[in-house]
């Protein structure tokens, strides 16, 4: 839906010359191919869509997206109305800017929302609810079980142990990030395997700590935020959710829903509610769970199906391909590291002058993967690899 490669010709080929329109042309490109692929492009690219609208729209976790479309404009704005008022931007900076809520909707009349938990927005304007309760494998909701808060700690150490017998995995989320390091912590030296998603961890390495859970490299994952929409864990048989009696976004109804639906690709899916009272939102939560775990059951009865467990490949090979790059660069020489450096940074230069983004950006991001795990290796004649680098 961009413009031609025909109209670069006809605008610029008269102003500029042959070079400047190959060379837009590449950045053009580039950028169709980082939407394509990634959803993203550096460049803002919307002034040169054409006036083709997509008429239809199917938005995927419709609770998390639609906030974020609302806040997509007010966010923006209210951080360059700051700019400009105090003389850092032109006031023609404000006219740069993401379509409001508004805009979006009335572009897409027809839209789809996909949702396990959807918010007020959708039931209130959606003419039609239609509900997919029913998983192909037969699988039904987990268990959901409540327990008190004031044992959670000692209750949830004996219910780990059970599950790591059978070779499962365990998720337990937290309310602050202080009691999640403190639980690892405990956990740890009680001789359990476990690790600690949070929110300084990027995308590739939370990728590859999810990775590192399914295939069993430790058992427990702890976290507070990060264990809702997108985790597809089939190995993860028990969610446990630690002062769930407390009132609040991560404890409304939509979250517990969201983040006890992650023991439901395991036949022994389980969740264990810690608390000492019962809130308005867990009654909301167990009730809804408890009206989809009776319809499932019932199908199942009548279609005489057995539930069983979703089976998920696991990938290996970013993390392989990782390991076979990086070994052969223990017990090299100060110069046969900064030589790796120097090549690196020439293929950089090299695919940028060209054009090749996407290369340069693998070049550069090697080059501070090298500097970051490498810095700190003593090597044979003593001398740090910082120092060289310095």
């Amino acid at each position: 839906n961009f413009i031609e490669y025909t109209t670069y010709q006809e605008i610029l080929y008269p102003k500029q010359g042959f070079i400047t329109v190959v060379r837009l042309n590449d950045t053009h490109r580039f950028n169709i191919g980082s939407i394509a692929s990634i959803v993203f492009a550096n460049e803002n690219s919307d002034n040169w869509l054409n006036d083709e609208i997509i008429k239809n729209y199917i938005i995927d976790e419709s609770h998390v997206t639609i906030p974020q479309l609302h806040g997509m404009y007010k966010g923006d704005r209210s951080r360059k109305e700051t700019l400009v008022d105090y003389g850092f931007r032109l006031p023609s900076a404000l006219d740069n800017r993401p379509l409001m809520f508004d805009e979006v909707s009335r572009a897409s009349p027809q839209t789809i929302f996909v949702s396990a938990t959807p918010g007020k927005y959708e039931l209130e304007i959606s003419d039609n609810v239609i509900e997919q309760i029913v998983r192909p494998t037969g699988l039904i909701d987990p268990q959901i079980e409540i327990r008190p808060a004031s044992s959670q700690v000692s209750d949830i150490f004996a219910e780990i142990q059970k599950r790591v017998e059978r070779n499962e995995r365990i998720l337990i989320t937290t309310l602050t990030k202080r009691m999640s390091e403190d639980l690892t912590e405990y956990l740890a030296e009680n001789g359990i395997r476990v690790r600690y998603l949070h929110s300084d961890i990027n995308s590739i390495e939370r990728v590859e700590i999810l990775r590192d859970l399914r295939k069993g490299s430790f058992d427990v994952l702890v976290g507070i935020n990060l264990l809702r929409e997108g985790l597809d864990l089939p190995e993860v048989s028990l969610v446990a959710i630690f002062d769930a009696d407390k009132e609040g976004f991560l404890r409304s109804e939509g979250s517990i829903i969201q983040t006890v639906g992650r023991a439901a690709r395991n036949i022994n899916g389980k969740a264990i509610l810690y608390a000492d009272k019962e809130t308005g939102s867990m009654k909301r939560a167990v009730d809804e769970m408890s009206r989809r775990r009776a319809i499932q059951e019932l199908y199942n009865q009548k279609n005489n199906i057995s539930p069983r467990s979703i089976t998920k490949k696991i990938n290996l090979e970013i993390v392989n391909e990782k390991k076979i790059n990086d070994n052969h660069l223990f017990g090299k020489s100060i110069s046969s590291i900064s030589e790796e450096l120097n090549k690196l940074e020439r293929e950089m230069m090299e695919h940028a002058d060209n054009l090749r983004f996407e290369e340069a950006a693998r070049c550069r991001d090697r080059m501070l993967y090298i500097r970051k795990n490498f810095h700190q290796i003593s090597l044979d004649d003593g001398i740090s690899l910082e120092g060289s680098l310095q």
